[in-house]
C-alpha cells in the first residue's frame, strides 16, 4: 500500500477559497497542472523477444489510432504498473 500525503486546511483558508472567482479557481488550476506535469525520465534499451503475428497486429492497430507502437507499449506499460 502506497503512503499518500494528506494537505490539512485551516478554516481561514478555506474561507478564503470560497470568495475565490472563477477566473482565479481556472489559474489555480492550470499552475497546479503545470507545476506537477509528469518530467519523462531517461529511456532505456531493450531487447525482446514478440511473436511477428502479434507486433503486426499491434503495429497495424496502433497505426489506425495515429499512436507510434512504441508509445502505446509504454502508454500499456504504465497503466498496468499504476493499476
Amino acid at each position: 500500500m502506497k503512503n499518500k500525503a494528506i494537505q490539512k486546511f485551516s478554516d481561514e483558508y478555506l474561507e478564503e477559497c470560497k470568495r475565490l472567482t472563477a477566473d482565479e479557481i481556472l489559474e489555480f488550476l492550470e499552475n497546479f497542472r503545470n507545476l506537477h506535469q509528469e518530467i519523462p525520465s531517461k529511456s532505456k534499451l531493450i531487447s525482446i523477444k514478440i511473436p511477428e503475428d502479434l507486433l503486426v497486429t499491434f503495429k497495424q492497430k496502433a497505426k489506425l489510432h495515429k499512436i507510434p507502437y512504441q508509445t502505446q507499449i509504454k502508454k500499456l506499460m504504465k497503466q498496468w504498473t499504476n493499476s
